[in-house]
């Protein structure tokens, strides 16, 4: 934009410089020019069968991941937790909470046999479900089965 404005500033009629300028503040307030960053929250991921032990960044079961606590401990089933970006303290149900990574941060997680179809022989080739975020599934495929996957569906996401 900064180019746009020094264009304008060259005009030398005075009321069509401002309104060039009105203009293009208007269109650059509605519009995001050159080098655009997206602005969200960092993506989040619930461990829904990791302990949550102190020190764990947690939300509650079910609900926004965007509302984190962390646990400062935990006695008798209950974690006493300190609100993100705020020195709010709760006392919660162990139960009611999830740990929660965020994207990047190492998670170790590992495939647990659920269910077992067959549907031919021993040695025909077989499938697996995973449940799982796409991304760390993908992960532990590529760490586990380097080589030996010859096609993976992965769902859409829902829309709502």
């Amino acid at each position: 934009m900064s180019a746009i404005d020094d264009l304008i500033a060259q005009i030398e009629d005075k009321r069509l410089r401002e309104r060039l300028k009105l203009e293009t503040y208007k269109i650059a307030k509605e519009k995001k020019f050159g080098l655009v960053f997206e602005e969200h929250l960092p993506e989040l991921t619930p461990l829904y069968k990791a302990e949550v032990r102190k020190g764990n960044l947690v939300a509650k079961r079910g609900e926004d991941l965007a509302n984190l606590w962390r646990v400062l401990s935990i006695s008798d089933g209950q974690a006493i937790c300190i609100k993100q970006g705020s020195n709010q303290k709760s006392k919660f149900s162990v139960e009611e909470l999830v740990a929660v990574a965020n994207f990047g941060e190492p998670i170790f997680p590992t495939l647990v046999p659920m269910d077992r179809v067959q549907n031919g022989p021993d040695d025909a080739p077989w499938h697996i479900l995973i449940e799982a975020d796409n991304y760390h599934a993908l992960q532990l495929l590529e760490y586990l089965y380097t080589g030996q996957v010859d096609c993976i569906y992965i769902d859409p996401p829902l829309i709502n």
